[in-house]
């Protein structure tokens, strides 16, 4: 039998081997400093958990696997868009960009945007308010040649983008390949660029863009407050945040109509169209644990945003969110 002396020491050695996480509060093995620091970190990392769809995961682990379900989709996204949706999305995207009402000399960052949609829009929308402008020039201007005229309709002959440029960032490598090809499919060549980066921590200088805007994108990110935060920094004073995503259905038969098709068709389109269930199914369930109109807009007005209002469409299907920085 031990005597109480040995029994101490065991418990000395023992307590001197571990020691307690501050972070966590976890016990640690007693190692090097840097080791030790190493292993409270990890251990606080996979104690921190969050939602990927109905399940719940480690913020790592979503990150890993919200990035694999857009390489899963990136091919199909647009396919897939007009299919889950039956061509509304286009009007839901038209809708924001309306409101939005851009104007020549605007820079426009466009978050989560792999395949290009809403910066095609975007220049869209600049070349038909610079070719509108020029068509009440050169109607202005009652003693106009024939020649001077023609001229003023000639494409080419000016910046149809004016100095604007739309700037895609988007986390997902392959959803960014998909879009710069459909843009040189569509023949957008200048005014355009594409960088891989993270909502959460965006690679761009403070006070940058006049306009930020996050399609179907921001319910996927880990840290929504901080990929808020990021939107506010990268906007110039005066400029405007906007959000286009699916929210909260308020007309209770409309919500279980919207229910019934979200959860027993839109998965096997997924499988059908793209080939993958799983991907769609989680799509469907990160709609459902996104927060509601109100609770996303004080998430924006925590961000520093002021006049923050939202708008819905589609009773409620998706809503488009706006605020400004001042």
């Amino acid at each position: 039998m031990a005597s109480s002396g040995g029994v101490a020491r065991t418990l000395c050695r023992l307590y001197y081997r571990f020691s307690v996480c501050r972070q966590c509060q976890r016990q640690v093995p007693n190692l090097s400093k840097t080791n030790r620091f190493a292993v409270s970190t990890r251990l606080y990392s996979e104690q921190r958990s969050t939602h990927f769809g109905f399940e719940t995961v480690s913020e790592d682990e979503k990150t890993e696997k919200v990035y694999k379900v857009f390489e899963n989709v990136a091919q199909k996204y647009d396919v897939m868009n007009d299919a889950m949706s039956l061509g509304i999305h286009r009007l839901w995207k038209d809708a924001l960009m309306h409101l939005m009402s851009p104007t020549p000399g605007t820079l426009l960052l466009d978050v989560a945007g792999g395949t290009g949609d809403i910066s095609f829009r975007f220049l869209d929308y600049i070349r038909f308010r610079q070719d509108r402008e020029a068509r009440r020039d050169t109607l202005s201007r009652q003693s106009a040649s024939w020649q001077e005229i023609t001229e003023a309709y000639q494409p080419g002959q000016s910046d149809t983008q004016g100095g604007v440029q739309a700037v895609v960032c988007d986390i997902n490598k392959e959803m960014l390949k998909v879009g710069r090809q459909r843009a040189a499919d569509r023949g957008y060549g200048t005014g355009l660029s594409w960088v891989v980066g993270n909502a959460e921590e965006l690679p761009f200088d403070n006070d940058k863009f006049d306009f930020y805007t996050i399609a179907f994108g921001i319910r996927n990110v880990t840290h929504i407050d901080q990929a808020l935060q990021e939107a506010h920094r990268v906007l110039k004073p005066g400029g405007r945040f906007l959000c286009l995503e699916f929210s909260r259905v308020s007309n209770p038969l409309l919500s279980r109509v919207y229910d019934a098709y979200s959860f027993q068709l839109i998965p096997v389109l997924g499988e059908v169209i793209a080939g993958d269930w799983k991907s769609y199914q989680y799509l469907v369930e990160s709609i459902r644990r996104f927060p509601d109109q109100e609770e996303f807009k004080a998430m924006i007005e925590d961000a520093g945003f002021f006049k923050v209002q939202f708008h819905n469409l589609t009773g409620g299907v998706v809503a488009i969110h706006s605020g400004f920085k001042l």
